[in-house]
């Protein structure tokens, strides 16, 4: 059994030549025993990676059984709302008490979720289940990322990160083709149940082969600036997803959600400035290296996000296959970042992070930019896995060493704040992202079925539910003109949300240029 101890060793001295910060080890050879830690550090990851994958292709199905199309982007943006509002906490808590309490209560909540959301009879249940899983998952995935900063070296890091990143290649193989055959030939319902068994081999290994020894002190929880961080961008989704679509954008329930929740934002920035423990500490923000990697991470999250919850709505509904097929194209873009990430390890080594980060935006805005311009109402099914390939691929070199390239610059005691801030950021990007890309979809559909041509009209469902006619891979309208109409329009509609994701694209590499070209361990007060 592996023991580790807080006790931090000076930046740069703690393992000769290798110039990281490391943990100290009790009673064992830390190279020798790591290795069961890691593998339930992956089991833990899966968690996460197959209950992301496999629930993109399940979507058309979950939409056809309880209805509610307006509302499937709630199934994501309050999963990754509830996710990154609680990941500042669990950082700031994992420095304070230790990873592995986190790791086991993510995991625990987490699996109550999974059982809540399988036995949903509505979409509103959904979604509440959704919210629970969030909540473990907030901690699952920041605390799994800090357990391997604090384990290995950075030159360690970059042969662990590709194992670490072959998890999500599994799950996206598996993930997907599970939660197409799941929706078709059985029940949706059994993509949440197939967590049980993982999330219970990754408690057990995790109880086994991690101990830490953590010095007990007394802290304050910083609730107001959680409450305000939470309700600020709880107002920010609900607004963009409902507006335009339950009122419009120029009514008074939009500017009075809009403007509480800059009310609420500004309140929390406040608060963190004279907390004693803030949730989010601002510092985060005023380094270089450090607000680079947030802001890349952000606009990770969205591509994402953006990405896999439209793109099997596209290749389902537009092209007129089924869940299979839509989980094959999906997995193209999760088996090309994994590939790439373990590339991107060895190559930051020898060109440093932001070269190896600009070289993988520039795959992300080519992915991108074929995504928008080739996927069409006739496109092979093939041509749309290729460009997914190669912006998933894109994303490995873009993420992985930024991201630890954030986690280099700090030790121990900082660690799970600047992880934890990462993974907020990211998770933020893919809760607002899949708010902004649901109402650009929601907004063109209403407009195309406010306004049918004339052999459609007043054949068409009321809202944008009747894109359930050509969900499923066949039409379920008697008049074949209705079922075109709706294809068409759902074209339109995902075509907008691919040219969003260029934007992104841009965004994001821009962002890049934050980071400096060599980083630095950075010197704080009191240190």
């Amino acid at each position: 059994m592996i023991r580790l101890a807080n006790e931090l060793l000076p930046f740069g001295e703690a393992d000769g030549k290798r110039g990281a910060t490391v943990t100290t080890v009790q009673g064992v050879g830390l190279r020798s025993e790591r290795g069961p830690v890691l593998a339930s550090i992956m089991l833990s990851t899966g968690l996460v990676a197959l209950d992301s994958t496999i629930l993109a292709t399940a979507v058309p199905s979950i939409v056809r059984d309880l209805g509610g199309f307006s509302q499937f982007p709630w199934l994501f943006s309050v999963y990754l709302l509830t996710q990154a509002v609680t990941v500042p906490l669990y950082g700031k808590f994992a420095d304070s008490f230790g990873r592995k309490p986190l790791m086991v209560f993510g995991i625990v909540v987490f699996l109550i979720g999974s059982v809540l959301c399988g036995a949903a009879w509505s979409m509103p249940t959904l979604i509440l289940a959704r919210a629970v899983q969030g909540i473990g998952a907030g901690a699952v995935q920041p605390m799994s990322i800090t357990m391997v900063g604090d384990l290995y070296t950075v030159e360690e890091r970059a042969r662990v990160q590709g194992y670490v990143a072959s998890v999500w290649g599994v799950a996206s193989v598996v993930g997907p083709t599970l939660g197409g055959l799941f929706s078709q030939y059985s029940s949706w319902r059994l993509i949440f149940f197939v967590n049980l068994p993982l999330g219970a081999l990754a408690l057990w290994m995790l109880a086994r082969h991690f101990t830490e020894n953590v010095p007990r002190r007394p802290h304050r929880v910083d609730y107001p600036g959680a409450a305000l961080l939470t309700a600020g961008f709880t107002l920010v989704i609900l607004g963009l997803l409902e507006g335009g679509v339950a009122w419009r954008w120029q009514s008074a329930p939009s500017v009075v959600i809009f403007v509480l929740a800059a009310v609420a934002l500004i309140a929390f920035f406040f608060a963190e400035r004279r907390a004693t423990e803030p949730v989010l500490p601002l510092w985060v923000f005023g380094r270089r290296v450090l607000a680079g990697g947030n802001l890349v991470a952000l606009t990770v999250g969205a591509l994402t996000i953006g990405l896999s919850s439209y793109l099997p709505t596209y290749v389902e509904g537009v092209l007129g296959t089924d869940a299979v097929v839509a989980g094959f194209a999906l997995a193209a873009l999760t088996l090309g970042w994994p590939l790439s990430a373990s590339f991107a390890g060895r190559l930051y080594l020898r060109i440093g992070f932001r070269d190896t980060a600009l070289i993988g935006g520039g795959l992300v805005l080519t992915g991108a930019v074929l995504t928008a311009t080739l996927l069409g109402t006739h496109t092979p099914v093939p041509a749309v896995a290729g460009a997914a390939f190669v912006l998933g691929a894109g994303l490995g070199l873009f993420s992985s060493p930024t991201l630890v390239a954030v986690q280099s610059v700090v030790g121990w005691a900082r660690r799970g704040v600047v992880t934890g801030t990462n993974m907020f950021s990211r998770s933020l990007g893919s809760a607002v992202g899949v708010a902004v890309f649901g109402a650009i979809a929601n907004a063109t559909l209403a407009d195309r079925f406010a306004h049918p041509p004339a052999p459609v009209a007043g054949r068409l469902p009321d809202g944008v539910d009747a894109t359930s006619l050509v969900l499923g891979g066949h039409a379920q309208a008697e008049v074949p003109a209705v079922a075109g109409y709706v294809r068409d329009s759902l074209a339109a509609a995902t075509h907008h949300v691919f040219v969003s994701l260029v934007v992104v694209a841009v965004l994001g590499t821009a962002a890049l240029l934050l980071i400096p070209r060599r980083t630095q361990p950075l010197s704080f007060d009191g240190d």
